[in-house]
C-alpha cells in the first residue's frame, strides 16, 4: 500500500512560504481544525502558536533552516533545524492534521535527522516538548528520543507562544544520539 510519506519532497523554506507555513503550524496545534489530528494543543493553549515574524526569523537565521515538506505541490509539513555547536535543535514541527497518522511525521523526522548529521556533522538532536503532552513524548520515545528530566519554564505572559489554559506547563528536553 502506498502511503502519503512516499511522495514527499523536501526543501528549505523561502520568504514566499511564510503565510502557508504559519497556516500549517496553526492548523496542527490550535483551534478546532487541529482536533482533526492528534497533535492538537487546543486543550492546553489558546491563541497563536507562531506568527509570520517568527517563521521569517527562522528562515533568515544563518544557523537555522525551516525544512518544508510538500506532497503533490502542497506544503503539508515543516520543521525547524538549528545548528547549535555539537548538536542540532528540532522545533516548529507540524504535519497537516489530515495527514497525521499516515507516516508523514516519521518520514520528516528521519529526514531532519539525516540532514543534521550530513550538513552539520552533529551527533545529537535535541528538542523541547510541553511536559504534559505524554502522547507526543511517547511518539518521540518510540523514535529513539529519551526524556532527560531537564525542564525549562513555559513563557507565561508572552502571547506569541499562546495563552495557557492551565498553570502547570513547562518544557522538557528530549535528546537522541544520531548514529
Amino acid at each position: 500500500m502506498d502511503t502519503p510519506a512516499t511522495g514527499l519532497t523536501f526543501r528549505d523554506a523561502t520568504d514566499a512560504d511564510v503565510d502557508a507555513l504559519v497556516a500549517l503550524v496553526e492548523s496542527a496545534y490550535r483551534g478546532d481544525s487541529s482536533r482533526a489530528g492528534w497533535t492538537t494543543e487546543a486543550d492546553i493553549l489558546d491563541g497563536q502558536r507562531t506568527d509570520p515574524e517568527g517563521v521569517l526569523a527562522v528562515i533568515k537565521s544563518p544557523d537555522s533552516r525551516l525544512l518544508t515538506v510538500e506532497l503533490e505541490g502542497r506544503i503539508v509539513a515543516c520543521c525547524q533545524l538549528e545548528h547549535r555547536g555539537d548538536h542540532a535543535y528540532f522545533g516548529m514541527f507540524a504535519v497537516s492534521p489530515t495527514l497525521q497518522g499516515a507516516g508523514v511525521g516519521k518520514a520528516v523526522l528521519a529526514e531532519a535527522e539525516r540532514r543534521c548529521r550530513q550538513t552539520w556533522g552533529v551527533g545529537e538532536m535535541r528538542m523541547t516538548v510541553i511536559s504534559v503532552r505524554e502522547d507526543l513524548i511517547a511518539w518521540y520515545e518510540r523514535r529513539g528520543y529519551r526524556r532527560t528530566g531537564r525542564t525549562s519554564p513555559f513563557p507565561y505572559g508572552d502571547e506569541r507562544f499562546g495563552i495557557p489554559l492551565r498553570a502547570d506547563l513547562e518544557f522538557e528536553l528530549l535528546v537522541k544520539k544520531l548514529g
